[in-house]
Formats: structure tokens, C-alpha cells, sequence
């Protein structure tokens, strides 16, 4: 694909600040602390504001050109929680506010999201039930001018630091597909409660959080979109989610086989350079591999979207082939780089954890592969 001057522009002037933004991503990752200072900067860049219109105080680029400049994000930015912080930000509230939400709500949040002042986040997952979004029990009761939510949210991604979250609840009967309903809902409302940060195995640095739903009383102008399309604007966040969150896991697959192929060229062991045997070339060849097959289905299935075609099947593969290439390459790096690679110093073993969590976010790697299944008539 042909990138214009203004597009690698944008994408320079992202990994030129990779070195800053990744400061003490380390120890920020075993201490599970949100970079504050970083989040600042990537502020700063107008990053935030990259697919959102300008009217709005956004840069008015395309899906193509955004996934461009986040794919720089990834490959310059070492925190790889900061990474999924922001495409979740992006696309989980700033999104479906820019195709769904009316011009008051716009007015109201839209221009925080772009530069970054009010942080978003998505609730979706229920305790009870991951990928099954038509078994949600959260409610959403209409009362005058409002609805009165009730229920519960798990795996809140941004929930400890965001003021804003767009909830998804039922507004009709379980199984419909016109049954869900997505609110935008206020940090400070009264009812909404949001539980402590949640210790986990990759991506500290991002944190995470449930949510808790009593009597929560939303105007109904908050409404996304209309009463019951909530499932088609979700489906329109996930094509986004996927499509921006993982080209950034590419462009960090795509330093870590740089890292490996400097590491395998100067590492001497019985008298030549370690990438001169054939296990570890290999695993170095099976990374750059992982890393061009998952740029092409990302960038691909997203040009098809852009045009207007069905990307069902596209969307799952690239997922699968970009969240398990990253697996892969990660414990590959780690196992050319041996002991090094195993400590927490050279930051390798934080990658291999971070990488786990892409084939359990955004649906399983076990759904996309039902799905696929369901497509080609099995």
C-alpha cells in the first residue's frame, strides 16, 4: 500500500516520540501504573483526534490512515498497555459517538475525546457471559426522560481512569437482536459505580476494572444511535476495535523482529553469530513471517471496508492470524534473546504476556474460528 507525504508524516512524528513514551515502561508494568505523563503527550500529538471529523477538533483522516499512524504507535511505544489504552479510548467511545451519536452529544463530548481531556471506555462483558452479548442481563427500564440501568460490567478496560463509558443494556426482550441499547454514561452519575483496578497477567499498564449498575438514571438524549441498535453498533465497533488495536500489536511484532535480527547478528556462541544457526534463524524468519501476513489481512480487510464490503470472514481472520502471530513471535523473541530474554529488564517477557491477552479480547480466538466455521456453511 502507497502512503502519501502527509500520512508518513503523521505516522514520523508518532515513533520519533517512541523513546519518550516508553520512559520506565518497565517498572511502570510491574508496579500496574497508568502512565499519566505519557497520556499527556500522546495528547499532545493529536493522535487521539485522528479519525474524528475537524468540526469536532479531530484530524478527519480515514480508517486506512488511522491504522497507519497507530501501527507507528506500536512499533515506537514500548508500553504496550499505554498502546491499548488509546485504540480502546479511540474506538470504544469516540467511535460509535462520531457514526451514531446526535450532533448534542457530539457537541458535549466529542471534543474531549479528541484531545484526550475526558478518557473513554466501553462496557460490554458481563460477569456471567464474555462473547454471548445477546444473553446480557444488564437492564435498561425507560422512566420519563430517562432510562434506569441496573446490573453489573466485567473487564472494563480504561474503567479505574475513564469519564466516560459507552454502556451497553437490554432494552427488549434476551436473544433479539434489536434487544440492546448503547448509553453514554458519565463517570459522576449517580448509581454508576466503578470497582478497583484488577491485577492481570499482561497489559498492567492499562487498567482495568468491573462496574456496577443501581438505579443508575441516564437521560435518554444519551442515547447512541436509537432504542435497540445497539447489536448493529457494536458490530461497527468491533470491526474498528479489531482492525486498530491489533495493526498496532503489528507495528510492536515488527520492532521485536528488529530487536531479534541486531540481537542474532552480534550474539556470538561457539565462535559465530547465533542467528548463523539454522533454530534460531527459523524462529527469526517464522517472526517476519507473523508480522507481513498480519499487516497484509489487517490493512487489506480494512481498505475492503472502507469500500463497503462484507469483512465478516476477514475481520475473524485477521485477528486470529495477527493475535496468535503475535503469541508466536513474542516467545520466539524471548527464546532468542535466552536468559535475557526471560528476565524483566529487556522487557521481552512483558511482550509474550501483553501478547496472551489478543487472543481472549475482542472475542476468543475459539469464536473467531465458530464464526469463520459459520460463514463457509460448516
Amino acid at each position: 500500500m502507497l502512503w502519501n507525504e502527509d500520512q508518513r508524516a503523521l505516522r514520523a512524528a508518532i515513533e520519533d516520540l517512541g523513546e519518550e513514551l516508553s520512559k520506565d515502561h518497565v517498572e511502570r508494568d510491574g508496579r500496574g501504573e497508568f502512565g499519566e505523563d505519557a497520556w499527556k503527550r500522546v495528547r499532545d500529538t493529536g493522535l487521539l483526534g485522528l479519525p474524528f471529523d475537524p468540526e469536532w477538533g479531530g484530524l478527519g483522516q480515514d480508517l486506512l490512515t488511522t491504522m497507519y499512524v497507530l501501527e507507528g504507535l506500536g512499533y515506537g511505544c514500548r508500553d504496550g498497555g499505554l498502546n491499548f489504552s488509546t485504540s480502546t479510548h479511540v474506538v470504544s467511545a469516540g467511535v460509535p459517538l462520531q457514526r451514531f451519536g446526535s450532533t448534542d452529544l457530539k457537541d458535549r463530548y466529542l471534543p474531549r475525546i479528541c484531545d484526550g481531556s475526558a478518557i473513554g471506555a466501553h462496557a460490554i462483558t458481563e460477569p456471567e457471559g464474555g462473547s454471548d452479548v445477546m444473553a446480557m442481563r444488564t437492564s435498561a427500564t425507560p422512566d420519563g426522560d430517562h432510562f434506569v440501568l441496573n446490573g453489573s460490567k466485567a473487564f472494563v478496560s480504561n474503567g479505574p481512569i475513564a469519564d466516560v463509558f459507552v454502556v451497553y443494556a437490554r432494552t427488549g426482550k434476551r436473544g433479539s437482536p434489536a434487544a440492546i441499547t448503547a448509553f453514554l454514561v458519565d463517570r459522576d452519575t449517580p448509581g454508576l459505580s466503578i470497582g478497583r483496578p484488577i491485577a492481570k497477567m499482561g497489559l498492567r499498564t492499562s487498567p482495568l476494572c468491573e462496574l456496577f449498575l443501581d438505579g443508575c438514571r441516564v437521560p435518554k438524549a444519551n442515547v447512541l444511535g436509537s432504542v435497540g441498535a445497539g447489536f448493529l453498533i457494536l458490530d461497527h465497533v468491533m470491526k474498528w476495535e479489531i482492525l486498530c488495536s491489533f495493526v498496532i500489536n503489528a507495528g510492536e511484532m515488527r520492532h521485536r523482529l528488529e530487536r531479534c535480527v541486531e540481537y542474532a547478528n552480534s550474539r556470538t556462541q561457539f565462535g559465530k553469530p547465533i542467528g548463523q544457526y539454522q533454530s534460531v534463524a527459523n524462529k527469526i524468519v517464522e517472526m517476519k513471517i507473523a508480522v507481513e501476513n498480519s499487516r497484509k489481512w489487517l490493512y487489506d480487510t480494512a481498505e475492503r471496508l472502507q469500500n463497503g464490503e462484507n469483512v465478516t470472514v476477514d475481520i475473524a481472520i485477521s485477528k486470529l492470524v495477527t493475535s496468535e502471530g503475535n503469541v508466536s513471535s513474542a516467545l520466539a523473541a524471548v527464546q532468542v534473546f535466552g536468559g535475557y530474554g526471560y528476565t524483566a529488564e529487556y522487557g521481552l517477557e512483558k511482550d509474550l504476556r501483553n501478547a496472551v491477552a489478543g487472543t481472549i479480547y475482542s472475542g476468543t480466538s475459539d469464536i473467531q474460528r465458530q464464526r469463520i466455521a459459520s460463514m463457509i456453511g460448516l
